[in-house]
Parts: C-alpha cells; structure tokens; sequence
C-alpha cells in the first residue's frame, strides 16, 4: 500500500478523522489495541492514525511493530511519533530510515515531555532541545515525509505566554511542520481562540482539534495538574457525581459528542481522537464524525 502525505488530505473539504493509539506493554494490551483497531475499520475508517513513542524512546520498537500491524492487517494510514528526547541526530535518522522502510510516509515530530523528577528538559548528547529543530533537521534529510507538530490552545505548561508559545509554534512551521495536533481541550472556546491567533501570527497549516473522552473525575484531574487543562466545572460535577465506571465513561463521552458537534458545525479541518485504545469512545464518535 502506497503511503502519502497527511497534509493533502485536508484539501478535499471534509473534516478529516483520525486517532491516536499508543503501543501495548502487555498481551491482554496487544489483544486490546487489535480488537479496537477491527472495530474501527470495520465501522468508519480512520483517515489516519498515530502512534505514540514513549519517553525517550522506551517503546520505540513497539512504536514500528504495532504501527506495521496497523498497516498492514487494517491497511491505515499510519503516522508513528518520534521525539527529540532521548535521541541524538543518529538515533533519529536511524528511526526515520526504520520509518521511512516499514511504509510510514508521515511523522509526528515532538520534544518530549520532561521525565518525572526532573525539572527541565536535558537533551540527549548531539540531539536536539527543540521541536522545531528536529522538524528541520527532518525535513532536510527526508523532504517528501509529511511532518505532524503539536500545539496548545491553552499554551504549553513551560510556556510563558500563549503568544509566545504561538511564536514557537510558527518556529516549528517554518521548519517544515505541514499540520498541526492540538493537545486535548475540554472546552472549544480555547480551540477557536487559538486558531484566530494562529492566523493573525501567520500560522496557515491545517489544525487539527483533538479530543479526549473523559474517563473518570481523577482523570481529568490528572490531565488539568499536568497539561494546565481547563476542566469546565460541569464536567467536573457531573463525573464527580457519577456512579460507577461505566457512568463516567458515558459522561465524558457525551461532552465529547458535544464538542465533535460544534467542530464539526465549524468546519474544522480535522478532528484527533485520544482513544487510550479503547473501542467504545471511539465507536460513539465515529460515526457521528463520519455522518453515519
């Protein structure tokens, strides 16, 4: 199967669908992501897929294994993750070689976020301490490969300002960067804000919302402690009110459906689902995503 850019498939004026698996470390997790990825083809087909790297590269092996399992049993279109942590310039053409042979034509070119217990972010030896830096060093070695960077509507946590960590982002843009991967957000207003200061700092790549069914009370909590996420106090409330576990997997996933709803109403050009390797939001999603 012939791989392609990402980035042209936001020229065809639909709201491009995808997800965003992430490598399993056990077998009952391996027998998960596979049953989860038929569910999805086998109702609404992703555009595409991502699939994470762990931090510095603990699960780069699983990353091409089950991003070639992936490929070729479902036939998605896959995007692995490479980071800058733990990589030097060598690790990372290496990966990109590795990528590049096992039929990914895209990447999701990160930083990496800072190990727990430590206060900043160390760069591996002849490696890079920026995104931006890798997408260049990217796109000068492998200039067909499609290039996925993130961004914050709420800012990045190390960020000072959004404006300056929009700033940043238009570095990792003008490095090479074709699309951009918001993190999650629990409240669209911080999208569409986003976008506008997106524009008006010359920012003109596609961005693609991303969303995360909430799956209990603690979780997002967690997410609002280490992604300086807005939680809106009436998801707070109403899974702090939930009963059980399948209680507040329906919560979430019903203010998820909302937020899938306004984008799409929006015209947004695409929509990233952080499925945890889970059918079920996926399932509930999709179809409303694909107009089924």
């Amino acid at each position: 199967m012939r791989s392609s850019n990402i980035a042209d498939k936001f020229s065809r004026g639909k709201t491009v669908f995808s997800v965003e698996f992430f490598p399993p470390k056990t077998e009952e997790g391996a027998r998960q992501i596979l049953r989860t990825a038929k569910k999805l083809k086998d109702t609404a087909s992703p555009d595409y897929v991502s699939i994470t790297y762990g931090a510095g590269g603990s699960t780069r092996e699983r990353t091409v294994e089950y991003g070639e399992l992936l490929r070729e049993i479902f036939g998605f279109e896959v995007m692995p993750h490479l980071t800058c942590l733990g990589n030097s310039r060598s690790d990372i053409l290496s990966m990109m070689e590795r990528f590049k042979n096992s039929g990914f034509g895209n990447v999701m070119a990160l930083r990496g976020d800072i190990p727990k217990g430590e206060t900043s972010f160390v760069p591996a030896a002849d490696g890079f301490s920026h995104a931006n830096e890798m997408i260049e060093f990217i796109r000068t070695h492998f200039p067909e490969m499609g290039i996925g960077c993130a961004g914050y509507p709420e800012k990045h946590p190390e960020a000072k300002t959004l404006d300056a960590d929009i700033e940043n982002l238009k570095r990792k843009v003008d490095a090479g960067a074709d699309f951009i991967i918001t993190q999650m957000f629990f409240d669209n207003s911080h999208y569409f804000n986003f976008v506008e200061k997106c524009k008006a700092a010359g920012i003109n790549k596609p961005i693609i919302a991303a969303i995360l069914p909430a799956l209990s009370h603690a979780q997002v909590m967690n997410f609002k402690t280490m992604c300086s996420s807005e939680i809106p106090e009436a998801l707070v409330e109403r899974l702090a009110r939930a009963r059980d576990a399948e209680d507040s997997a329906a919560i979430g996933i019903e203010w998820a459906r909302a937020q899938v709803e306004e984008l799409l109403a929006a015209r947004v050009p695409g929509i990233h689902l952080y499925i945890l390797n889970r059918a079920k939001s996926a399932l509930a999603l999709c179809g409303l995503i694909r107009g089924l």
